[in-house]
């Protein structure tokens, strides 16, 4: 039967769950290549965009230094001790999801903004 000396579970004290193995290293390498990808876009929108700086351009600027620093924190998340458990790991799945989200915004403005161009908008 039951221990006496046991004391009865309550709902405040779940038990902790962790997440299985392999979870961490896939998220921290999918952090890992977002990153570079959103530093890689960065630089080029920074330094080798051809099209001339106005106002528009800085919206996707922003967008996505925004979206880099909510994956950078999502990375850090994912790297500490607590990240194993499944309430952490799901935090750290919001901020970056969050940030790709950003992420993609921010593409799709510099898309507008490099199809708009001096000469108004083209498709091809």
């Amino acid at each position: 039967m039951d221990d006496p000396n046991a004391s009865p579970q309550t709902a405040r004290e779940e038990p902790v769950r962790y997440t299985p193995d392999g979870y961490r290293a896939g998220i921290i390498t999918a952090i890992s290549v977002l990153v570079g990808f959103s530093l890689s876009f960065l630089r080029y929108w920074a330094f080798e965009a051809t099209q001339e700086w106005s106002w528009r351009f800085s919206i996707s600027t922003v967008l996505m230094i925004v979206s880099m620093l909510m994956q950078l924190v999502a990375l850090f998340r994912s790297l500490q001790i607590e990240d194993h458990e499944i309430a952490h790991y799901r935090n750290t799945c919001r901020w970056l999801v969050w940030g790709v989200a950003l992420m993609i915004l921010a593409l799709i403005f510099a898309a507008m903004e490099v199809s708009f161009g001096a000469k108004g908008p083209t498709v091809f």
